[in-house]
């Protein structure tokens, strides 16, 4: 059994059979529908249901709120058709990226710590293939007999080394791997990139960044990439972790803020004496420096957790939810308790 889904945005009517989601009978169709991860968590796909309906399961809220869901909003990645529908993918000005899907062989270039806890890693890209991306987007990573994860590019586009920030976590295998086995030399494949949650360059309002842990990685990419294109608004970017020991790349943003006076860098520890930094949690920060956030758009990236109060902060103070930018970070065990097939590990 299949459904008539008409395509609006490309003007074309496609069959979808029973059980399979609009994004991917629309692939296979050769139609240019948008996307990223391909498994309700980035919310690159979402689209007007403008008719008919749909069943859907396994996204994040991150990607698609529940007030979204209430105003006939779709993750075509997630969304089987019950009956003939229609549907139309977002059109916001700017807000569509569009790069080659690339696949890399790269190889380690360099790993160090950078916390107790985190090993950057730097990839060479093959000199004849440059690797374009949206500050803020991911690649989906495969290291030596590891299933591919996500991870988010920490450099600016255009870079000949891939940054990232791979943070070990309890029952995560890849980042094992990572912090035991992996070596200078050894070759990476690199898929991508993918993601909504990127710098929109042609906005002019205030920004504010908010990361968590190695969600420090996709904005260290927005903040310099908006430094580097001097981006003429004044960037707050707030960087939440636990302790002093989870601190990192500290010196190298005060002294860019010290080059850009439009740049403020603020970190808050959770367990902080309140001594020498500011304390408790990285969105109360937020929230008592900001009662509204009017002209501003927010990118948010690190523990759903975080991302979810950070988002319900600003939805509050009557932020757009179309201006809040978030990619939640999940765990290897929650994003096997959710059924998920990819996302980014911490």
């Amino acid at each position: 059994m299949s459904f008539k889904v008409r395509i609006a945005s490309a003007d074309r009517t496609i069959d979808v059979s029973t059980g399979e989601t609009i994004l991917d009978a629309a692939l296979d169709a050769g139609i240019g529908y948008p996307f990223g991860c391909q498994s309700g968590n980035c919310g690159a796909c979402k689209s007007h249901l403008l008719k008919g309906e749909v069943a859907m399961d396994g996204y994040s809220e991150f990607a698609l709120g529940d007030d979204e869901k209430a105003g006939g909003f779709i993750l075509a990645c997630r969304a089987m058709p019950t009956s003939d529908c229609e549907v139309a993918w977002l059109q916001e000005e700017d807000d569509l990226v569009s790069h080659p899907r690339q696949i890399l062989a790269t190889t380690v270039l360099s790993i160090d710590d950078v916390t107790h806890d985190i090993k950057r890693v730097r990839l060479a890209v093959p000199s004849d293939e440059p690797f374009y991306f949206s500050a803020g987007q991911f690649a989906s990573v495969t290291f030596e007999t590891c299933a591919p994860r996500d991870y988010s590019m920490a450099n600016v586009p255009g870079d000949p080394v891939l940054e990232f920030h791979i943070r070990r976590s309890a029952g995560a295998t890849v980042s094992a791997y990572v912090a035991e086995k992996l070596k200078v030399g050894d070759p990476v494949r690199v898929e991508g990139p993918f993601g909504a949650s990127h710098l929109r360059e042609a906005h002019r309002g205030p920004i504010i960044a908010v990361a968590g842990g190695s969600g420090m990685a996709p904005m260290k990419s927005i903040v310099e990439r908006a430094l580097a294109l001097g981006m003429p608004q004044h960037i707050y970017f707030y960087f939440g972790v636990r302790t002093e020991r989870d601190l990192y790349l500290h010196d190298h943003f005060i002294e860019l803020a010290k080059k850009h006076p439009t740049l403020h860098f603020i970190p808050v520890l959770s367990e902080g004496d309140g001594i020498d930094r500011r304390c408790g949690l990285v969105h109360e920060a937020v929230a008592a420096d900001w009662d509204e956030f009017d002209g501003c758009k927010a990118y948010l990236a690190g523990p759903p957790v975080m991302v979810e109060a950070a988002t319900k902060l600003m939805e509050q103070r009557d932020m757009r939810r179309l201006d809040i930018h978030a990619d939640a970070f999940y765990t290897a065990a929650e994003m096997a308790s959710a059924g998920k097939k990819t996302g980014a590990e911490l």
